[in-house]
């Protein structure tokens, strides 16, 4: 075959860096942008926070100092007034005190004021008050709760060191994770002279104290023995009480299967007392320890504002989302040497990443503000009567209105949350599938499901009697 050289001329669409960084920026939520534009801030000398930013962090810093110059001003004038009621109040009582008696002549060179008048000084309340105010801010966990019921239980020290391995061993739903075999194994290893001749037994009396502690069915080691705790922490009087033991104790498996018939046939009851059984099971807490919160709470913070101003419904951009940020005149001024020095090749081409990465944030912020402003557009139903008024959208819609592709819309309103009079929403509520009407119009399903809701709620509660 003979070797030869051909042109061919074609076209291809290559991802460059710049388009890369500006989609990955696009698609980011507003606590990952903030943490983008914090790294940017410390990897490239050419970006810094705009002066305006600067300025109005001291103004809120100058009016908050003033406003504590002001309530230290009125706290001074009114211990002052305080002062002079008391004076005026006590004068008798204090002329008749010998205040002498109480002051010694000499005091030693090296002497402290709290070691001749023995009273607690406020600097040191103050400090233990923030301290337990620090603790008191730390949210509970599983453990901390059943710790603090533990402090409060008698135990030996033995049972107590095997109460509080139990208690780690516990996850977030509240069941023991670890076998009482792997914890006797454990204890014989770190502590032999404690442990040397205990039993398994003795382990698992200590796990039945703390499988009564709150919440009910925590520490338990499988869902039937946890449905078992809290069933016989019920009242004995309670009725089909010891038929939901028995079914929780040897036909838990059934009852997961929904196979009724076994189920009957088994517990020797009807259908209506097998519904019973069933119904008083259900009201149990499956994960006892999802009852106690162990996780910060996480709040939104909306990138789009969303207001009516004379009857026209305005979009914004949060200006709070992200800093301002801007090119450092200073280091741009020394790029203008025509040297080709490192020093000068290194500002160089952090200049040029601080364009792309200001460029790219320009975009996402326009990207944003368009896609908003158009779903605002379409729904202004939605914003003025409700859920009810939702209009029917997809993401082809918006992106044939913006001139943009659908994968652009939806990495815009992934994460992105808009702040409207009837609350924060996900950009992605307002897109809903059509559903086909009998008058031959199409409906949005949000707004049919917010109509069954609220003739449901009509029928339930406003019913005559």
């Amino acid at each position: 075959m003979k070797q030869a050289l051909h042109l061919k001329i074609g076209q291809n669409l290559t991802m460059t860096p710049q388009l890369q960084q500006a989609i990955r920026l696009l698609q980011l939520s507003t606590l990952d942008l903030q943490q983008e534009i914090q790294q940017a801030l410390d990897s490239n000398p050419l970006l810094e926070i705009s002066d305006e930013e600067s300025e109005h962090a001291e103004e809120t810093a100058i009016e908050t100092y003033e406003t504590v110059q002001f309530e230290l001003a009125e706290s001074t004038d009114k211990s002052r007034q305080e002062k002079e009621a008391s004076d005026s109040l006590s004068e008798e009582n204090m002329a008749d005190h010998d205040w002498n008696e109480s002051i010694p002549d000499e005091l030693a060179t090296d002497s402290q004021w709290e070691d001749t008048f023995q009273h607690q000084s406020g600097n040191a309340s103050s400090d233990a008050d923030w301290a337990d105010n620090e603790n008191d801010s730390r949210e509970e966990t599983l453990q901390d709760h059943l710790i603090w019921q533990l402090n409060l239980t008698p135990m030996s020290d033995q049972d107590r060191l095997v109460a509080e391995s139990i208690i780690d061993s516990i996850d977030a739903d509240g069941y023991l994770r670890t076998s009482l075999a792997e914890l006797l194994e454990q204890f014989k290893e770190q502590e032999p002279d404690l442990f040397a001749e205990a039993e398994e037994d003795e382990l698992l009396a200590v796990l039945h104290r703390v499988q009564q502690f709150d919440p009910p069915g925590v520490a338990a080691r499988d869902l039937s023995e946890c449905l078992c705790i809290q069933i016989n922490q019920l009242p004995s009087e309670l009725k089909w009480r010891a038929e939901a033991i028995k079914l929780c104790k040897d036909f838990l498996p059934l009852l997961g299967s929904h196979d009724y018939k076994t189920l009957l046939r088994k517990m020797r009851l009807n259908e209506e007392e097998l519904d019973e059984v069933i119904t008083l099971i259900r009201s149990l807490n499956p994960k006892p320890g999802a009852m106690i919160s162990n996780t910060q709470s996480e709040y939104v913070i909306p990138d789009v504002m969303v207001r009516k101003i004379q009857d026209e419904w305005i979009v914004s951009l949060n200006p709070d989302i992200a800093p301002k940020l801007q090119i450092n005149t200073q280091y741009a001024d020394l790029i203008r040497r025509a040297d080709s020095s490192a020093d000068n090749t290194y500002l160089k081409n952090h200049l040029q990443e601080a364009r792309w990465f200001l460029k790219s944030l320009m975009s996402r912020n326009d990207t944003l503000l368009r896609v908003a402003t158009e779903i605002v557009e379409r729904q202004r139903d939605f914003l003025e009567i409700g859920d009810e008024a939702m209009k029917p959208m997809v993401l082809h819609d918006i992106a044939e209105a913006v001139s943009m592709h659908e994968s652009t819309i939806s990495r815009v309103t992934t994460q992105k949350y808009i702040h409207t009079p009837r609350g924060i929403y996900e950009l992605k509520y307002f897109f809903s599938s059509q559903v086909n009407t009998a008058d031959g119009e199409g409906a949005s399903s949000t707004a049919i499901r917010a109509l069954i809701k609220k003739t449901y709620f009509v029928r339930k509660h406003c019913q005559a009697p």
